[in-house]
């Protein structure tokens, strides 16, 4: 619509032509006034009153009244609108963007003596690479010889460095700053923790949704107010033309305006605090939440599984039970699985099965074929249906968690696993409970006992145990209408459909598995749960933002039109006027932007020590 009102000036100044001009923005306003019709009839069949009837009248009317300037005026700040939407959203993406520029992309082999570079993408699972000072690390893994400290600001939101030594995990897209050191791979680069993160920025919808629109929740009575003023200074001064006075200066510019930039200026603010919010309407339930379902492993423990014992109940030796237990689990991105696979490593254990076929059933384990003997491994009741077996291993009274694996659904052996508890989970459950979430559910594969004793300590009240992935949706989609919209966290595999079916669906990025990234609205990249208070304190601020300036464009416009009503302001001035509405709103909505007060993070720092 500028090229369109930089014509029109030439047209009308320098060729004296201002027939040819009026008709440029004639042509201009039919057509943007009928595509705003076709998009306002497709609002009004979901059952919605748009704020586009208003912008329709206003231009239609202007020039109908030959106030073409006005009209222009009108169209440009309409359009100026959308590119102002698509500018800020661009911006908001940015934050994320960085990401793909620190992307590792080469690696250094060591075997033997010999150091050789490949990219990123051809590493394998179990080689040694060398990650010299000042590089980041390629892929996820173990730290084998050395020790140094690493930026992993990236990935955690954590400025400080962390000092990392022999046998510590190192997570990829970490920056090496002191020494060299050498580490065992762990994962491929497209299953590790940065490129997960690089794919989701690459696939996250980040442009505001429905929720932009805020304004169309006040449209009919807007409208109704702006029209019956503008009929009535009509009628009163017998002056068909101050009706056109009127409409001018009720066009919803500052409306459609105000919202996008206040749900962007959130959804920016969101990012630097370690959330990836996909779309504005994730950030519009949030701050309307009214419960919170958890998954246990990696979400409310630290999901960081040791090992404590590996136990054989059979002729196979523990050398041999360890190699089955890498070669199946390797295929996993349970936190389970990926325990085992780091005590092999650890072990020394990185020979290679070729299995006949392997598959992995979310939630349950994976089962293979090795010689025609059907090999599983997972829960008791997945490897074996043998009642004999269930009643002899059946270990739910232990405070560990078990790992089984079956020949022939003949138990061979077990792995016993220890979680620990994040030690920021209470505080993240009694801040919810504080803030009006107060219904607060776990949701759980483990066993009743294991889980209760997660839950209690904690302050959860309502626990599902033994839950398979298909209970979890069940349990999302049948929560009452009264205790929506429902917030569900998560981190593996096995949740990523309940955190899809959930209002806003949230997983741990920092250590989930890519699908729980991948069908999430909202990704906390930082490790540490209690940055989801942040992510609804923000959500519900910038909504109370939008709202206030969503209101301050309707009063300003009301005040206009009651003066525009006596006839004493032209129609192109009152055009211009609103600017006037347009930078109140604006400047209001960009407080979203920034807290009146820097939330709760330096109390919260005070009482959660920041985990490395």
């Amino acid at each position: 619509m500028l090229g369109v009102g930089f014509t029109s000036l030439i047209l009308t100044f320098a060729f004296k032509l201002p027939t040819a001009a009026n008709l440029l923005i004639i042509i201009a306003g039919t057509i943007i006034a009928f595509s705003m019709l076709i998009e306002m009839i497709k609002v009004l069949k979901s059952g919605n009153f748009g704020v586009d009837l208003l912008a329709i009248i206003s231009v239609t009317a202007t020039i109908i009244a030959q106030d073409y300037w006005a009209a222009l005026i009108i169209l440009i700040m309409l359009t100026g609108g959308d590119s102002l939407e698509d500018f800020a959203s661009k911006k908001a993406s940015a934050d994320l963007s960085m990401l793909l520029d620190n992307s590792p992309k080469i690696a250094h082999i060591v075997k033997g003596e010999t150091i050789t570079d490949v990219s990123a993408e051809e590493v394998k699972i179990g080689e040694i690479l060398l990650i010299k000072p000042g590089e980041a690390v390629p892929v996820d893994g173990i730290i084998t010889k050395g020790e140094s400290s690493f930026d992993e600001s990236t990935m955690t939101g954590e400025s400080k460095l962390i000092n990392r030594k022999i046998n510590d995990e190192l997570i990829s897209g970490s920056v090496n700053t002191d020494r060299p050191v050498y580490l065992r791979t762990g994962k491929l680069a497209k299953d590790s923790q940065y490129q997960t993160l690089v794919n989701l920025v690459q696939t996250a919808n980040l442009k505001p949704a429905r929720f932009v629109r805020l304004a169309d929740q006040y449209a009919l009575p807007f409208t109704i107010i702006s029209v019956l003023i503008g009929v009535l200074a009509a009628v009163i001064a017998k002056d068909p033309h101050r009706f056109v006075q009127v409409v001018v200066v009720a066009s919803p510019c500052p409306l459609i305006l105000a919202a996008p930039v206040a749900i962007v200026s959130g959804m920016s603010r969101v990012t630097r605090h370690g959330i990836i919010l996909k779309t504005g309407t994730a950030l519009e339930k949030l701050a309307k939440a009214k419960s919170a379902y958890f998954d246990k492993t990696g979400t409310l423990t630290r999901g960081e599984l040791n090992v404590k014992d590996l136990v054989t109940t059979s002729d196979l030796s523990k050398e041999e039970l360890t190699k089955l237990f890498y070669n199946l689990e390797i295929n996993s991105n349970h936190v389970m699985g990926k325990a085992i696979v780091s005590f092999a490593l650890t072990q020394g254990f990185n020979n290679k099965i070729e299995f006949d076929q392997i598959k992995e059933l979310t939630g349950q384990g994976i089962e293979a074929f090795y010689n025609s003997h059907h090999i599983r491994v997972g829960s008791l009741g997945f490897v074996t249906n043998k009642q004999s077996e269930i009643e002899k291993y059946d270990l739910q009274n232990t405070d560990h968690s078990q790992v089984f694996l079956s020949i022939d659904e003949i138990v061979k052996g077990y792995v016993l696993l220890a979680d620990q508890v994040r030690p920021e989970s209470a505080q993240t459950i009694k801040d919810l409970q504080a803030v009006g979430i107060t219904n607060i559910a776990m949701l759980t594969g483990d066993t009743k006992d294991t889980a209760y004793k997660v839950a209690q300590p904690l302050g959860i009240n309502t626990v599902y145990a033994e839950c398979k992935p298909q209970d979890k949706i069940k349990l999302v989609k049948e929560a009452p209408s009264a205790k929506r919209p429902l917030i569900m966290v998560g981190d593996g595999v096995n949740d990523a459909p309940a955190i899809a079916a959930a209002d806003v669906g949230i997983a741990m990025g920092a250590t989930g598995a890519s699908a729980a990234s991948q069908t999430a609205d909202v990704v906390i990249v930082k490790n540490n749960i209690h940055t989801l208070l942040n992510a609804v304190d923000i959500s519900r601020y910038t909504m109370k933002i939008a709202r206030e300036s969503v209101m301050i464009g309707i009063v300003i416009c009301i005040a206009l039109e009651l003066i525009c009503a006596t006839g004493v302001v032209p129609v192109i001035i009152g055009a211009l006027l609103q600017e006037v509405v347009d930078t109140a709103s604006i400047l209001w909505a960009l407080r979203a932007r920034v807290s009146k007060e820097k939330l709760k993070t330096s109390h919260q720092q005070t009482l959660i020590p920041k985990q490395s």
